[in-house]
């Protein structure tokens, strides 16, 4: 009985040391043949429930990519193409202004490849990736997948071997240019949301599509192209028709038409371009440039520069066809409308389907649908009560207003697509001071106009301002100010995700600021330290970290983290920022973070084969995770330690801990421990 109970204590302890070792995505790969020299090799990745992935396209800026090497191609077999992935999901993480695309439940990757020597028996592929869920996970993965039985040529290896090396360079450029990820983009800090995503964070996005189309709608009407139109129109339905009932139906249908135009215009893009192809481009480097000039070019149209038309042989067609009657004809009065204004509609039109196109999927039928349906619904509802005209406010100087104010907001957005260029290419030519000063300006400039100190080529004559163009010009200027501490730091929540990240600045802590507060940045530091997160000092080296706690008789937080981890920056800014946590982490403990994703290598004789994993260990990130899992039996970050100077616990490991109480509560308990 006592060796039956000891068994089981071993076997309890044996599977306690072994259930931190996290595993969420697990494996299965199969062989298509394509032809007699061609074969799709197929990886299916199944993903446990609330765990998710990355794509191999994530921006620039994200979490580590899922990357791809084909190991043995050589002499063997070439690439045809890229490595084709299933649908991922887009989510926007507010903590680090940053998309993410990822997977949940499963994906599928496949790549065609041409074998070109008949003796090739197999491929080898090795796969990076990182999983997150609470805990951020960097996973790798070595396959073997056996070639089935192909016609090869002997006569081709020649001529195709030399086209090997060419095909995987060209490959891996591509998807840098392209899509915005690399394998060299895994040291860049960012996080994603840890919530599961799925259906609701998609319709919630398309619903903001909506919304955001819906209310730009109401913005055209309020335009001198659209306005004029709606007492003209619906007098033309009520006195045409011979009772007020098929004036209203005729009204009805007039605005019915409008929306199947804009619908049919969103549906024309989604299917020319392609669902997924959209929400690809509109992280590519040109098209964001393109777009930037595109904006700028309807700004400089909205504030009176020049007036874009189309042919007015159209709009004459079209007005003949129109007098036709009947459906037909309302449909074409539908389509002149459209026409006549679209020197103020297209502008937010194409606005709006730039940012559609970045959701991908139905994202610009449904802008298209909100957009026309609140450019619609005033032709209906004044129809069906004609009464409610004569409220309606007359045209005017006003109208112009309403127009120059959308094209500073349409020259601000610009700014926006030629900041996503140069974040994807890494110029610093418009990083978050420069943004935020061209932002100041523009929005200054709003406000004096808004105020009557500044006129453009088609306003009239303005002897006073009303209380409404006022008070809107006193909530712009009160923006304009409002923007003005980010250039020395400030966050600037509401504008969270516009600027670029203050990562990316002439200085990380604003425009005239310096790092810590006071004299930290003139601190002399210990050898092989550092001033990390709110000036905390810190090792990234283990050795030098202890070697430095015990000259000075501190216990150890050891911080298992990595540059691109979820939770660790959530736990640095929301947990480690609070005062009564920052005291106890600057003076009371020695922080040691060991980065499990730093790709830098080794030195060769520091290289190895992990005993525990057998893996090789080439980099100082494959050290650390390395040396997380064999000593400590865990994969996963963040993931906290607490030690005195020889390294023997004085606390049960923690992982992600976002309350500060409970954080603080687990950190003071291991100090206490700690034996002077």
């Amino acid at each position: 009985m006592k060796k039956l109970s000891a068994l089981l204590v071993l076997f309890f302890v044996f599977f306690g040391a072994q259930a931190q070792i996290l595993n969420p995505v697990s494996w299965k790969t199969s062989v298509e043949k394509k032809s007699d020299t061609e074969v799709v090799l197929v990886f299916d990745a199944v993903i446990d429930h609330e765990w998710h992935m990355f794509s191999q396209f994530t921006p620039e800026g994200g979490s580590l990519p899922t990357v791809f090497q084909f190991k043995n191609a050589k002499g063997n077999y070439e690439l045809v193409g890229k490595t084709k992935e299933s649908p991922y999901k887009k989510v926007y993480s507010d903590v680090f202004e940053v998309d993410e695309y990822m997977f949940e439940n499963k994906a599928q990757f496949r790549q065609t490849i041409k074998v070109i020597n008949p003796n090739a028996k197999s491929v080898a592929v090795y796969v990076e990736y990182q999983a997150c869920k609470e805990s951020c996970i960097q996973l790798d993965k070595t396959f073997d997948i056996k070639l089935p039985a192909l016609a090869v040529k002997a006569s081709d290896i020649s001529a195709a071997t030399t086209a090997v090396a060419d095909t995987v360079a060209s490959q891996e450029e591509s998807i840098v240019t392209d899509t915005v990820a690399s394998s060299e983009t895994e040291v860049t800090k960012t996080a994603v949301s840890d919530k599961p995503i799925g259906k609701k964070e998609e319709k919630k996005g398309i619903f903001m599509i909506f919304i955001l189309a819906f209310f730009s709608g109401f913005a055209a009407l309020l335009t001198p192209c659209v306005f004029p139109m709606i007492p003209m129109t619906v007098s033309f339905f009520t006195k045409q028709s011979k009772t007020k009932a098929q004036g209203i139906k005729n009204a009805v249908i007039y605005g019915i038409s409008i929306i199947l135009i804009y619908v049919l215009l969103g549906s024309l893009v989604t299917a020319i371009f392609g669902a997924d192809a959209l929400n690809a481009l509109s992280t590519n480097v040109w098209f964001n440039i393109i777009f930037f000039v595109l904006l700028v070019v309807f700004a400089a149209s909205f504030l009176g520069a020049f007036e874009i038309m189309l042919p007015n042989s159209w709009a004459n067609k079209v007005d003949r066809q129109a007098d036709r009657g009947g459906i037909i004809g309302i449909l074409f009065m539908a389509l002149a409308l459209a026409i006549v204004s679209f020197s103020c509609t297209g502008p937010i039109v194409g606005t709006l389907l730039v940012e559609a196109a970045s959701k991908g999927g139905i994202a610009p039928i449904v802008g298209m649908l909100g957009f026309s349906m609140a450019l619609a619904l005033p032709f209906m509802l004044f129809a069906m009560f004609p009464g409610w005209l004569n409220s309606l406010p007359k045209s005017g100087g006003w109208l112009n207003t309403v127009k120059v104010f959308l094209g500073f907001l349409e020259l601000a957005l610009a700014f926006k697509f030629l900041s996503n260029a140069d974040l994807v290419l890494q110029m610093h030519l418009l990083e978050r001071e420069t943004f935020l000063a061209i932002w100041i300006v523009i929005f200054g400039t709003l406000a004096f106009y808004l105020f009557g100190k500044i006129t453009l080529p088609h306003d009239s004559p303005l002897s006073h301002i009303s209380v409404g163009r006022l008070m809107l010009g006193l909530l712009v200027l009160s923006f304009t100010i409002y923007l003005i501490p980010g250039l020395w730091g400030a966050p600037l929540k509401l504008i969270s995700g516009f600027p670029p990240p203050m990562t990316y600045s002439e200085s990380p802590y604003g425009l005239g600021g310096s790092k810590g507060n006071g004299n930290a940045s003139t601190q002399i530091l210990p050898d092989g330290a550092h001033l990390g997160a709110h000036d905390i000092v810190a090792f990234e080296d283990y050795e030098k970290g202890m070697a430095y706690a015990k000259s000075v008789n501190k216990p150890v937080l050891l911080d298992f983290t990595g540059f691109a981890c979820v939770n660790c920056r959530k736990m640095e800014d929301y947990v480690w920022s609070k005062p009564e946590i920052l005291s106890v982490l600057k003076e009371k403990v020695v922080l040691i973070s060991l980065y499990v994703d730093d790709k830098r290598e080794l030195p060769e004789n520091e290289q190895y084969t992990s005993k525990e994993t057998g893996k090789e260990i080439k980099t100082i990130g494959n050290k650390w995770s390395d040396f997380q899992i064999t000593r400590y039996k865990a994969n996963a970050q963040p993931y906290y330690i607490v030690l005195d100077t020889d390294g023997n616990k004085l606390a049960e490991p923690v992982g992600y801990t976002p309350e500060a109480d409970e954080y603080k509560k687990w950190l003071e308990g291991g100090i206490s421990k700690f034996k002077k």
